[in-house]
């Protein structure tokens, strides 16, 4: 089915909720204060269909003070229907929801003229040129189309819904990930917990996981409902409600925001570009409201030009706001002081780095002429031991895909595919220096690629066995297997190592060290030190007490004569009398006096140990 929302602007009581009503029988105002007051207060949703067309309304209040709830389903228009009274025509709130939706970037727009029996036809045919006019001159709408209408002229009704289906105005672009910003929470008898909101990127499906980012909360999709009717799926533009199970209603607000694991991080500071509204600043260091989607956060905006001007019609900005945001590459913000709409803004660094200013402003320049590879170079020039491509949905609005075809066309770079990473070939000699200065002090060191990225957690295996690899073809070193060792020792060593690891815990006696640790100090590979330790415990010349604790045999033997002696005397053993002849850590303790256990004559007492009577 072929999907759009139109959503409704205009001064109040131009007559927006009446005109839904009257294309689908929707009553909008239903809350007992809208009736009393006659006004829209909240965000109303309805829709219209015919064959596989589906028409989705917003309709938004259009008093002064309640421009944050018109902003929270502005965000989400594919075409704007702007409804304005033939009496009246063109009012304040109709130019400042105007000005809202420019800076929101919708660019479709309808425009209806309410109210046309109120007006003669020749006053109905002057004031509706001087609306197109100023409409067209003013701001930057596509137009699809003019109708006047009278909510008691079924014809002229009819006509716009007819007009209203042939339209094409769907405009969002599928994003590489489902996203969904809430715009109602509440809680059904029998159903649980339900969520109302509009469809952003990639569909969702019945019994999906999702992920509510603000509070990093998994949760299941038990049902779909589009347009009041039970789904299996729901597709960009959809208006959906969710039903969520493993979440209570009093945990979601409105304005959070619902997508899929793993794909958004929350910042609160991101960057953006910004444009004012027509004799309107912004400043430096102030505070404003934040709309992003359905949520409203407050903030300071800090100017990157604050040196040259603390306040600024255009520019780049960054936001530090009072909570975190999940937003994404090119997504609109508006700003707003009081009742004041301020100015419009979008998302260029949804992820902050540290970085030099001066590279910040050259990223932003970058990321704003959509120059990505450019960007990559910026980003990589302060990321020198990799950059992540793993967040290039969120950074970039890419899909894994597509930022390695852009990383392909970059030179001097090592693009690791699978670990989704990019390091400027630079950052090599890092690599080789740390390895040839191992084998330089250690001329029996042996290690593997795996040995090598637990020392340089930054560094990719893919990137270091490169490195490896140079080195071997460099003669350097000799691979045998996964293993490297230095190419001046040509005798098998392996065997030598044994001997090596023996004498080091015959040696530490009683305190041995973990086995990582000795590893690490003799410059050889987990695994082939794993091998060894097996092998001399195979021959009993090591004795495994603990998964990382191994002692020699002989000092084995040798606390254990004592702790008999230690029953023998004071006709127990525990960890208090154990420690006053041996002052151990509780580790080692334990180990030993767990050991006993092994022994038929010893028994265990609670936490004592004595010999069997």
């Amino acid at each position: 089915m072929n999907n759009y929302i139109i959503g409704t602007c205009g001064h109040i009581d131009h007559g927006k909720t009446a005109l839904i009503h009257a294309l689908n029988g929707y009553e909008g105002d239903t809350t007992k204060e809208e009736k009393q007051r006659g006004i829209t207060i909240d965000l109303s949703f309805s829709n219209l269909s015919k064959g596989e067309k589906n028409v989705a309304f917003i309709d938004v209040p259009g008093h002064e003070k309640l421009v944050k709830n018109m902003i929270a389903g502005a965000f989400s228009f594919d075409c704007v229907m702007i409804v304005v009274s033939a009496v009246e025509k063109i009012m304040p709130q109709t130019i400042e929801h105007l000005e809202i939706l420019n800076l929101l970037g919708v660019k479709n727009a309808i425009l209806t003229i309410t109210k046309k029996d109120l007006v003669e036809e020749e006053t109905l045919k002057k004031n509706k040129q001087e609306i197109e006019d100023f409409i067209k001159n003013e701001y930057d709408f596509n137009l699809l189309f003019s109708k006047a209408v009278s909510i008691y002229d079924e014809a002229s009704i009819n006509e716009l819904k007819e007009k209203l289906f042939t339209l094409d105005a769907n405009t969002k672009v599928e994003e590489n990930f489902f996203r969904y910003y809430i715009d109602r929470v509440f809680s059904s008898s029998g159903s649980g917990t339900i969520v109302t909101g509009t469809v952003l990127g990639k569909p969702l499906q019945k019994d999906d996981k999702v992920f509510i980012c603000d509070i990093k909360k998994e949760a299941k999709v038990k049902n779909l409902q589009v347009h009041g009717e039970n789904s299996e799926i729901s597709n960009i533009s959809n208006r959906t409600a969710i039903n969520l199970s493993n979440v209570n209603t009093s945990d979601l607000k409105k304005g959070f925001l619902i997508s899929k694991k793993g794909y958004l991080r929350g910042f609160d500071k991101i960057d953006i570009s910004f444009s004012t509204l027509k004799n309107k600043k912004l400043k430096h260091n102030q505070k404003y409201s934040i709309f992003i989607g359905t949520k409203k956060v407050e903030g300071r905006v800090l100017l990157y030009n604050s040196t040259e001007s603390l306040e600024l019609e255009s520019g780049f900005a960054q936001l530090s706001l009072d909570e975190p945001i999940f937003s994404i590459y090119k997504e609109k913000i508006i700003i707003r002081q009081a009742n004041d709409t301020i100015a419009g803004a979008t998302v260029l660094n949804p992820i902050i780095d540290p970085m030099k200013k001066s590279q910040k402003i050259k990223l932003l320049e970058a990321l704003e002429k959509e120059e990505i590879e450019k960007a990559y170079r910026i980003l990589l020039d302060a990321h020198k031991k990799g950059l992540g491509l793993v967040s290039s949905a969120q950074r970039f609005a890419l899909s894994h895909e597509n930022a390695l075809e852009y990383a392909k066309d970059l030179s001097d770079v090592f693009i690791d595919e699978e670990s989704l990473v990019l390091y400027p070939i630079e950052t090599k000699h890092l690599i080789k220096d740390t390895i040839t200065n191992i084998y330089k002090k250690n001329q029996y060191a042996l290690l593997s690629v795996a040995s090598i990225a637990l020392r340089l957690k930054w560094a990719s295996e893919n990137f270091i066995k490169l490195v490896m690899d140079e080195l071997v073809n460099e003669k350097f070193l000799v691979q045998e297997g996964k293993l490297y060792k230095n190419s001046t020792i040509k005798e098998d060593f392996k065997q030598s190592l044994e001997k090596v690891i023996l004498e080091r815990l015959e040696k530490e006696d009683i305190t041995p060290t973990a086995p990582y640790n000795i590893y690490d100090d003799l410059d050889i590979d987990r695994k082939m030190g794993d091998n060894i330790l097996k092998a001399l415990c195979a021959k009993k010349s090591v004795i495994r007490l603990q998964h990382n604790i191994f002692i020699h045999a002989q000092s084995l033997s040798k606390i254990v004569n004592e702790m008999r002696r230690i029953i023998k005397n004071d006709g127990y053993i525990d960890i208090s009398n154990l420690k006053e002849k041996y002052p151990l850590s509780r580790k080692y303790l334990i180990s030993y006096l767990d050991y006993l256990d092994n022994f038929s004559e010893i028994k265990k007492e609670e936490n004592k140990r004595v010999f069997i009577s």
